[in-house]
């Protein structure tokens, strides 16, 4: 464990099944460290586990009064996710779309779920604007449409998309300043969030502004939380690409902080294990998320991602989940995809319950977690109990379930490897004692340190970052546009949280355009650095 004595941050991670927390010292230890269940409101658990680590700090040697060393406070939350798939705190968005006459034929919101769409829709328009992709205008935007639709919506937020706005955003600005000066409203324009690809950027767009209200309920209940705890901390909100912004960035754009969790698994499994190239498997409660460690951040997902139904194209980590966790329930005819989840400590068959789970398929096999503990005794003595009822097969169950996991775990390593052999498995999570000890496909598999909190240790040491995805035209004015992309990548960065003096540039992908009148290329950049003191 780490010093108490000096600089501290905490790092909380809210999944399906536990709320993690961790606090790391000045030279990047982990001077305590907490597990508790995750409530139905996300905001009980986060509480308890703050709770539970700074009574954990306190109590060791020098931790008197540590809480006031607390500098800073990053929180990886499920709140916005789960308010997605559950349709429920989701304000009521006018989604404007600066692209008529050209985009017509395919109207917003078309391919969304019918439940979705009836939560989220206060009015939809597709209005005069936007820009082809050399830049020049589809039409002028048309203002008066845009109240017209406003007028008649009373919405609660404002999604603005304009076509190709990620190489011209002029039309969208112009948009959310009236929105801004004339309604009142909070506005998401869709080059702030999503890259290029129309649709999925409106989806985006669209899911951001239903989000404002979920993000102002995250945000105030973490400040909230640091101040009833006397923490004078600065709060963060991690981001899906493994990086932090600060809570006035995630009040703006919260639809950045769904799929925080696996991006802060894997950053903290790189930090753990020393590992920068390397597959990491997240085992918990309920699932195993595998994704892919390249130079110590996730590697990115190329495809479309969905979120409740409904496609988007912001960057996420690219990650494969199979339903196997310490929960998941074991039958005669196989295990899963259910689990018992937070329920474990009372119903699995080590803990003295009657619900066999892959926990107990593992401690049958001599697989135990860590930290001590006569797990094979429990189990032995519950097998015992079991003897003359109908599970009196239940340690047989337990030897197929378990080779049939394996089978699993091998199989989704080998489709994330994509044909490459020589690199480790990493394997974190409190569920990471369920995995062997060989794994076809991976050169070996590491079990490093505080596994278990991997997440929050990930959101812990975060950096902050911004990008930026557009369209530049080709020849001797490109070096000089790829200078200002660089610079407005770094601006955003620095208006996450990051310290201007120590951003640099970790991303620069170039991708030339063809069958366009002009030469172009697509640029992606990525800025990160370090938080601000």
């Amino acid at each position: 464990m780490g010093d108490v004595r000096t600089g501290l941050r905490i790092g909380i991670d809210v999944g399906g099944t536990n709320t993690d927390a961790v606090v790391l010292d000045a030279e990047g230890g982990v001077a305590a460290k907490a597990k508790r269940p995750t409530t139905a409101d996300v905001t009980g658990g986060l509480r308890a586990a703050l709770d539970a680590v700074l009574a954990d700090l306190e109590n060791r040697p020098g931790g008197e009064g540590a809480r006031d060393r607390v500098s800073r406070v990053m929180l990886g939350t499920t709140h916005a996710t789960n308010a997605v798939l559950e349709r429920r705190n989701l304000g009521r968005v006018a989604v404007l779309r600066l692209g008529a006459p050209a985009t017509t034929s395919v109207p917003p919101l078309s391919d969304w779920p019918a439940d979705l769409r009836a939560a989220v829709s206060a009015g939809e328009a597709v209005v005069g604007g936007g820009h082809y992709v050399d830049g020049r205008e589809i039409a002028r935007p048309d203002l008066d449409a845009v109240r017209r639709l406003l007028d008649a919506a009373g919405a609660d937020a404002v999604a603005v998309t304009a076509v190709f706005s990620p190489a011209t955003a002029e039309h969208e600005r112009a948009v959310g300043e009236l929105v801004a000066a004339e309604y009142g409203l909070p506005v998401s324009l869709s080059h702030e969030i999503g890259s290029l690809g129309l649709l999925e950027r409106e989806n985006a767009t669209v899911l951001n502004a239903a989000l404002h209200g979920v993000a102002a309920q995250v945000t105030g209940a973490l400040v909230a939380a640091l101040a009833e705890r006397g923490l004078r901390a600065r709060p963060y909100l991690a981001q899906n690409d493994g990086t932090l912004m600060t809570v006035e960035q995630a009040a703006r754009l919260p639809v950045s902080t769904i799929g925080s969790g696996p991006a802060n698994s894997l950053r903290g499994a790189a930090y753990l294990s020393g590992v920068a190239d390397a597959i990491v498997a997240d085992v918990g409660g309920t699932s195993t998320d595998l994704g892919v460690l390249t130079g110590g951040f996730p590697r990115e997902s190329a495809a479309a991602v969905e979120i409740g139904g409904v496609l988007t194209n912001f960057r996420m980590p690219d990650v494969l989940s199979i339903a196997l966790g310490g929960g998941t329930v074991v039958r005669s005819t196989g295990a899963g995809p259910d689990s018992v989840g937070y329920r474990i400590a009372s119903e699995a068959l080590v803990f003295g319950g009657g619900t066999p789970t892959m926990t107990d398929a593992a401690v049958r096999a001599g697989r135990v977690p860590p930290g001590g503990g006569d797990w094979r005794r429990r189990l032995a003595a519950a097998l015992a109990k079991a003897a003359g009822t109908d599970m009196t097969d239940i340690s047989d169950t337990l030897r197929a379930a378990l080779l049939a996991a394996d089978e699993a775990v091998a199989d989704a390593v080998d489709r994330m490897a994509l044909g490459r052999a020589d690199r480790p498995l990493v394997a974190v999570g409190g569920g990471a004692f369920l995995l062997p000890e060989d794994v076809p496909g991976v050169s070996g598999v590491v079990r490093p340190g505080h596994a278990e909190v991997a997440n929050a240790v990930g959101a812990a040491i975060a950096l902050a970052s911004g990008r930026v995805d557009t369209i530049l035209p080709a020849g001797e004015s490109r070096s000089r546009a790829i200078e200002r992309a660089k610079e407005e990548a770094a601006a955003r960065a620095v208006a996450a949280g990051a310290d201007p003096s120590l951003v640099e540039i970790v991303d620069l992908l170039e991708v030339p355009l063809s069958y366009l009148s002009e030469p172009a290329v697509r640029v992606h950049v990525k800025a990160a650095g370090p938080l601000a003191r």
